[in-house]
């Protein structure tokens, strides 16, 4: 694509969305922070038995390093890979930065986690007339003010400003013009898809569907009865149809957190040492977020890899720590003792209170952009 064309004869009703998504955010902020690490294969996560990587320098990626992959496995590919534990306070307040950058220039911004957005600069803010030069100067200050590098995909729609951002990974910038959406697409492999896994990958090959252009091929009804509820969404896709909206206010659903155990865990008193950790990672998380919610929900990985979870309701939104604590433990009695032994603790708070006032902030002064 090139990047610096404009959007010509602009159809009426298209939004001007992009989505910004930080290259490979938390190991990026541990280079940046000790030059020692740059250049190097650095993964950030757990280097235990059980760890997984949570995300790794591009450096480690060369090696087919990946998030989500077991520790073992990527120390496995590159023997010289550094790990570093999470910090997430820092990556927290790095965000926060990116963010307000964001909303410099966009009225809408929906943040999907700490390293990535939606923005809808259909209304220009400041007058700059163009939403891919928006997207670069939003990547200039991210690299200005966080000295990280961040990549960029402009379209008309959130499903393809999505695959665009990727398109150029690391530190690029990806525009799909108007009429550009359905070619675009065709030509990828069905697992850039957003919702498509590896079984569903697999599932797709074997149905003769490897890349858009075979999912295209393929009618509604063909679509239904081999993916149910996917079709259509696998239907628009294919076809670079997505009509969602940028929501500002995008509710959260939970809050929480978890951890994978270094050993399976049986004991009773050693399962509340461990969710007594849990409590407080939770609780701090609530705390920054100023969440309102009143349901809790304890959650537990098995040894054979079954989940058990336990959830209960307050009459009120969880007020304290303390409040918080009390319910852990109280789901945790229930259950025990297990039959199985612990791999996974983890605790979440939801049902959040719809009524808290919106946080997004939209400017007064708007125009008309053209891409």
């Amino acid at each position: 694509m090139d990047e610096s064309a404009e959007f010509d004869d602009e159809p009426q009703g298209l939004r001007k969305i992009i989505h910004v998504d930080m290259d490979a955010f938390y190991a990026s902020v541990e280079q940046r922070d000790d030059p020692a690490l740059r250049g190097l294969p650095v993964a950030v996560g757990g280097d235990g038995p059980r760890g997984v990587l949570t995300t790794c320098s591009y450096e480690a990626r060369k090696f087919g390093c990946r998030s989500a992959m077991p520790s073992v496995t990527a120390k496995r590919l590159c023997p010289e890979l550094i790990f570093r534990r999470p910090r997430f306070a820092v990556y927290t307040e790095v965000s926060r930065q990116i963010r307000a950058v964001f909303r410099e220039f966009a009225p809408l911004v929906e943040p999907l986690s700490l390293d990535e957005a939606y923005l809808d600069v259909t209304r220009d803010l400041k007058g700059i007339g163009s939403a891919t030069r928006i997207a670069e100067l939003i990547r200039g200050r991210i690299r200005q003010e966080t000295g990280l590098t961040a990549s960029a995909g402009v379209s008309y729609n959130k499903f393809l400003a999505k695959l665009a951002s990727d398109q150029n990974k690391p530190d690029g910038l990806c525009v799909i013009r108007p009429g550009e959406g359905a070619g675009f697409v065709a030509a990828l492999p069905v697992r850039r898809f957003f919702g498509i896994g590896p079984k569903g990958a697999e599932k797709m090959a074997a149905l003769g569907i490897e890349t858009g252009a075979d999912l295209a091929r393929c009618d509604i009804h063909f679509l239904r009865e081999h993916f149910g509820s996917q079709a259509d969404y696998l239907y628009r896709a294919a076809r670079g149809i997505d009509l969602r909206r940028v929501e500002a206010n995008r509710p959260r659903k939970s809050l929480g957190a978890e951890r994978t155990l270094d050993r399976d865990i049986s004991s009773g008193p050693a399962l509340k040492e461990v969710l007594e950790k849990i409590i407080e990672l939770t609780w701090n998380r609530i705390e920054r977020s100023q969440a309102q919610g009143r349901t809790i929900t304890l959650k537990l990985k098995l040894a054979d890899f079954s989940n058990l979870t336990r959830a209960r309701s307050l009459d009120a939104p969880l007020a304290s720590r303390a409040m918080l604590a009390a319910a852990a433990y109280a789901l945790l009695d229930e259950i025990l003792p297990l039959a199985q032994p612990v791999r996974l603790v983890g605790l979440t708070l939801s049902a959040f209170d719809e009524t808290a006032p919106p946080t997004a902030e939209v400017g007064a002064v708007q125009r008309e952009l053209p891409f």
